[in-house]
This record gives C-alpha cells, structure tokens and sequence, in this order.
C-alpha cells in the first residue's frame, strides 16, 4: 500500500469507528478530532499507574498503588457546600497510613473496618497521609481487573460530557489503523538514535505496559516534533534571506580590533563570542536577522557600539531604536564616549526636538554626513530618509511591534537588523520562540561587578527595611521602591503607588520623592525619570514602568512591594535597576506569599543572581505558556516535547535540522520524501495562516 492510500484511510472521519455517531464526533470536535489520524495523535497529559506498589520503596509526594486493611471506623467531614473529607486508617505493610477521600460521601457505607482496599493516590510520607483518587474493595482476597500489575492507563484532556473512559476506547479501537501511519523518519536517523518506529511508538504511546515501554515512545515524538520544527525555521530563515538579500558589509578587521583596544574595559569572553557572531553575519552577503540576549549589566551596548563602528568604517549608516526618549539619550551619551577618539558623527533623533534641531539632523542623514542616528519611534517617521543605512538595532525589541520594525528596515536596503533585550530567556525558549531569527547569548557579567545583596522580608519588617533606605539616602544614595498597582483596588489587596507615595512624603518630610506610573504622559513620565538620574530626587516611587530604565548608578536601594505578585524574570528586571555603580546595593522583597510557587520565588531570588538560571527556574515554575506573559510570544504548542525537560533532544535537533536542510540529500534522497512532504504541508499551513 502507498503513502497516499495510507493516508487517506487515516483522513477518514472518526465516525468510522463503532460507538461514535454525530453526537460523539461533535465532542471529538471540540478537542480538535475529526479524522482517525486525529485521534491516534490525540496523545493523553498522564497516566494511571495501578501497579501495586512496596510502600518501603514508594517516595514523598509519588502517586503510588497501595493494597491495604481498614483499621479504623471512617469519619465524614462536611465543610462549604457540597465539599467533604472522608478519613480512615489502614494498615499497609506493617505501616499504618491515614487514608482521605475527599468529595466521595457516598464511601462512608463502602468502606468497612476490617476490609481490604486497593488504593491508588499521592504519598504523604512525613505525615503518612495517602490522598486518595482510586479505591476498590478486593472482593474475596481477588485484585481487580483495572489494577493491573503491567498496565499504565492513560488519561486525556476531555471536555463537556465526553469522558476519559469513552476516549480510551475509541483510541483503543483505532490503533488497529496504527500500521497506516506513515514513517517520516529514514531508517539511518532510527538506528541512530535507536527510535522506535513510528506506528510502534504510537501504540506505546497510548498504552505502555510499563513505564520504559512509554518513555521509548515519547522520546520518539519529542525527538521527531522538535526536528520538524526546526526544519521549519530554517526554511522560514531561507526564505528571508532569499526575499531580503544582504549587503556584505566590507569592514577592516584591524581598525576594529584597535578600537577594541582603546575600550576602557577588556571584554568577557561571552562578549567577545557573539561580537566574532555578529560581525560574520555582517559580512556575509546574507542580511543579519539576530537577536542578542543578555542580563541585566552583561555589556549589550559596547557590542552594539562595535557592530556600529564595524557598519560605519564599512561606509554605512547605523540607526539605533529605543523605547523611550531617555534610554535613547542614554544610548547616545554611551555612544559618544565609545567614539570619543574616532571621527564617528552622532546625533541623537526624538520627538522633543525643536523644528530647527530635528530639520538639520535629517538632512545630515540624508546626505550621510551622519552617521549614526540614535533615537525612539521618531525614527519610523515618514520623513526619514538615509543616504545608505546599513545596520539596524532595536533596544528591547519587545517594546516595538513587527510592523514598526519593518518601517525602520524599509529605510534602507537590506540593511542587518540586530535585536537586543535584556530580558533573560532561557536558551531553549529563545531558539524555540524566535527559532526564524539566530540568537546571541551574552551569559556573563563584567568582572568587579558587586553582587546585589537581596533580603525578603514580611510585610510587619517594612518599618526596619525604610530605616535601612532612610540611612542610605543620608549616606548620598538612592532608592526606588516598587508596587504593583496605580490606585487602591477592591478585588485586590496590594499595597498602590499612591498610598505608598504619600506615606513615603508623610514619613520623610525632608527628602524629595518622585512618583511615576503608567497613566503620566510620556512627556511627564521622562520628566521624573531625569529627575532621579540627574539627583534631584532622593526616592522614586513607581510601577513596573522602570523595568526597562535608565542607568543610575547612584540608585543603590530598590524595594518591592507585595513582591509575590511579580514573576522571578520581573522581579530580576527590577532588581537589576540597581547595582550599577561603585557602591553596594541591596534588593528588598516585602511579600506575605500564599502559596507555595510564591514562597519559592522568593526563597530563588534571594539565592540567585544570575537571569538565565532564574529564567531556567520562572520556565519550570511557570510553564513555557506563562513565561513570556502573552500569548503572543510565538510559542508552538508541542504536543508531546517539553522545552525545559526536552533541552538535549532540541538542540540535537537543531543540530539536524540544519545539517539537513543544507544538504543535497534532503532533497533528492528517497529516504527523505516522506520528512520533505510533512515539512512542506506544515510550511504551507504556516504560509496560510499568516495570509
């Protein structure tokens, strides 16, 4: 039987299968399943393990099956409505164990003294607690059928009145067209990496007879997923480079390297590694599409400047995007030191010129007489013309929109876009969210940085973290302090800027304080911004708009408010404000967590100092979906990979993905046509959707 006659048995809908009649295919439908192909891959999250288990082997917090006698009368407890907590205990093993079932009333009068259960739920090992989600009575000392000692059971996501029982059946009956599923992966690659094939892996996917058996199996999708994915962006990175050929930009290496030199620092070897990145790309005649990653203070800038000066003694222009008209000025004083000893003509772009300012700077680009043009969105303004832009950076790229960025990028000709932020991501999410662009790492901080001291601290300690503030500010210092919210809150209690602000006047009379959220105009917002960085001010109470700021390296205090609120990367971010000086710095977490992911936050960034192990750490607390805090971060919906657990199988896929794409044999070899026909039905659905 061919590919195509295989296929369309498995395109046949679900109501092939006995048992499902329009009803039951409108449920399947709403989980996505029309097609048997649907339903084969509809993979379950988890399964039940109903093997019985030692309980001298059986560790804290596992999901375990315990057979055991009833040793004591059960006691119902009702609370909130239709809630209960039904307890007993059994002897299991020579232990004896409290057993709870909650919101199962009904099994008071199941459950007998002197009975024997079969048990399945989570160990509590330190109180000898077992928290119960299957019970079954052993009629005449037999075992039940669903416990059975070599079967895992899987469970699947279900939705309205479809059950998990109903699923496992159909999925069941539909294996018997698992040998029509085509393999996609050449036998080299399987013996390899020693995979199992694919209609093979399918059927263990659904039903493992243990737990190894299972394991094979999802190693073979994880594996398979992450390779057609990362085909995927390198066919997505092919057609950029074929729509927006480059410019080799034909710098002298020996120029750079002086001015390298003359830098009043030496470079971290991470720097120096995605500098050698960045410049390659700029000479190749393939446009530079790469984002640049680096924690807070890793020394993104000075890259960004020898990028620009490698674009400029090439003969090119360099346009450098910011968010706000204060980190451009910023960028621009850098800058300007950077190249105080080379004749590198600055000017610095944003909407507060005056009419006079902003008219000579744009003829100065048009002309090429400037040559580096720093500024914020002003730079996307229709009447923007450079004579020969070459060289592209956005500073947190996050801030601007796609479509912004293709307006800069129109101004000239296949100019070489650098994207940088300073937000810390793990690298399996970076190549996997932004797998069409090639990613930097900077995972290194200067030499001689201090390490900010980071305290947490109750909500009844506040008093003694703002004499410890109070007594900085005297030293010449100073402090931000941080809350989440604008104004007071019915729905939630968190301390807001505005009561803070005028407790903090009403406290400190004599001090200046600066207040800033997200309701001030830009204009008023980049008024007490200055103000603080210039030192008119002693403390800035503000949002999490200072998240992305300025550089005050005087500011050596910052204090979270209700820091439980906030993820660890968040929490990072702002942390990462101070520290920037000569002078140690302190981080101060006010937060009363009521959970334990949040008393886990604290207890981490309090241990913690660098981002991309805190982001490594956010990624696993929080999950890949979470992480960004949008859902329009790009990220695939893997069916079965994982992104934190999965890191090796992704980057030996990576690693093949680019090895063949690359390749002749891809494309000609008949091995391969069945991973060429996937990638090219996947491309298209990925063309029809940004249609």
């Amino acid at each position: 039987m061919n590919t195509t006659d295989r296929k369309s048995i498995l395109e046949e809908p679900v109501t092939l299968l006995k048992g499902i009649g329009p009803a039951s295919a409108e449920q399947l439908a709403k989980l996505g399943i029309y097609t048997l192909s649907d339903l084969l891959f509809y993979f379950p999250y988890r399964y039940e393990d109903f093997r019985l288990r030692d309980l001298r082997e059986a560790e804290h917090d596992q999901t375990v099956t315990l057979a055991g006698k009833v040793i004591s009368q059960p006691v119902l407890t009702r609370y909130g409505g239709k809630r209960s907590r039904l307890s007993f205990k059994v002897l299991v093993n020579q232990h004896i164990l409290t057993a709870v079932i909650f919101n199962r009333p009904y099994a008071l009068n199941q459950i007998k003294v002197g009975s024997t259960l079969y048990l399945a739920g989570k160990l509590d090992k330190h109180r000898w607690q077992l928290t119960v989600y299957y019970y079954k009575l052993s009629l005449n000392g037999s075992k039940d059928a669903a416990l059975d000692q070599d079967t895992l059971l899987p469970v699947y996501s279900t939705s309205g009145s479809l059950s998990v029982l109903q699923l496992r059946k159909w999925i069941k009956q539909a294996l018997q067209y698992a040998e029509h599923v085509p393999e996609l992966l050449p036998p080299s690659f399987l013996k390899a990496y020693k995979l199992l094939p694919r209609h093979e892996a399918l059927i263990k996917m659904h039903f493992p007879r243990n737990a190894q058996e299972g394991k094979q199996a999802r190693r073979r999708f994880v594996y398979e997923e992450f390779l057609l994915f990362q085909l995927k962006m390198q066919s997505i990175k092919q057609r950029h480079r074929q729509e927006v050929k480059g410019v080799a930009q034909q710098f002298d290496q020996d120029k750079i390297n002086q001015f390298i030199a003359t830098l009043p620092f030496q470079l971290t070897d991470a720097q120096k590694r995605v500098t050698k990145q960045i410049l390659e790309d700029m000479r190749s005649e393939n446009g530079m599409n790469r984002l640049l990653l680096g924690d807070v203070g890793s020394g993104k800038t000075v890259v960004a400047a020898i990028a620009i000066y490698a674009s400029v003694t090439a003969g090119f222009q360099a346009s450098f995007m910011a968010p706000t008209e204060i980190l451009a000025e910023q960028h621009y004083l850098s800058l300007k030191q950077f190249f105080a000893g080379d004749n590198v003509q600055l000017a610095l772009l944003t909407g507060s010129l005056s009419q006079r300012e902003r008219k000579d700077i744009l003829a100065g680009l048009q002309l090429g007489t400037i040559d580096v043009v720093v500024g914020t969105h002003a730079l996307i303004q229709r009447d923007v013309y450079f004579k020969n832009l070459g060289l592209i950076i956005t500073d947190e790229q996050h801030r601007f929109g796609v479509e912004q960025r293709r307006q800069l990028r129109q101004k000239g000709t296949a100019p070489d876009v650098l994207l940088m932020t300073a937000t810390p991501i793990p690298r399996t999410l970076a190549i996997t969210a932004y797998g069409d662009l090639d990613v930097s790492i900077i995972d290194q901080l200067p030499a001689g940085r201090k390490k900010i001291e980071t305290r947490w601290y109750r909500e009844e300690r506040f008093n003694d973290v703002l004499k410890f503030m109070e007594k900085q500010i005297k030293l010449g210092r100073q402090a931000y302090v941080v809350c989440p919210l604008i104004e007071e809150s019915d729905k939630l209690d968190l301390q807001n800027v505005l009561d803070m602000y005028t407790l903090l006047k009403k406290t400190y009379p004599h001090f200046k304080i600066g207040l800033l959220h997200g309701r001030l105009s830009t204009a008023e917002k980049e008024q007490v911004m200055e103000q603080f960085a210039s030192g008119r001010l002693h403390i800035l109470v503000a949002t999490t708009v200072i998240e992305v700021g300025v550089n005050v390296p005087n500011a050596t205090v910052m204090v979270i408010y209700d820091a439980e609120r906030f993820g660890l990367a968040q929490l990072h971010q702002l942390r990462g404000r101070v520290g920037r000086g000569e002078h140690q710095s302190y981080c101060f977490l006010i937060a009363d967590p009521k959970t334990e992911v949040g008393y886990e936050r604290m207890r981490i960034l309090c241990e913690t100092t660098n981002g991309f192990q805190l982001a490594k750490r956010d990624l696993s607390l929080r999950g890949p979906g979470d992480f960004f805090g949008t859902k329009q971060s790009g990220l695939p919906q893997f069916k079965v990979a994982d992104l934190l657990l999965d890191e090796k199988a992704l980057e030996v896929a990576r690693q093949d993905a680019r090895r063949l794409y690359y390749s002749e044999a891809f494309w000609k070899d008949e091995a391969y046509r069945p991973l060429r026909e996937e990638l090219a039905m996947q491309m298209k659905d990925h063309q029809q959707l940004l249609d």
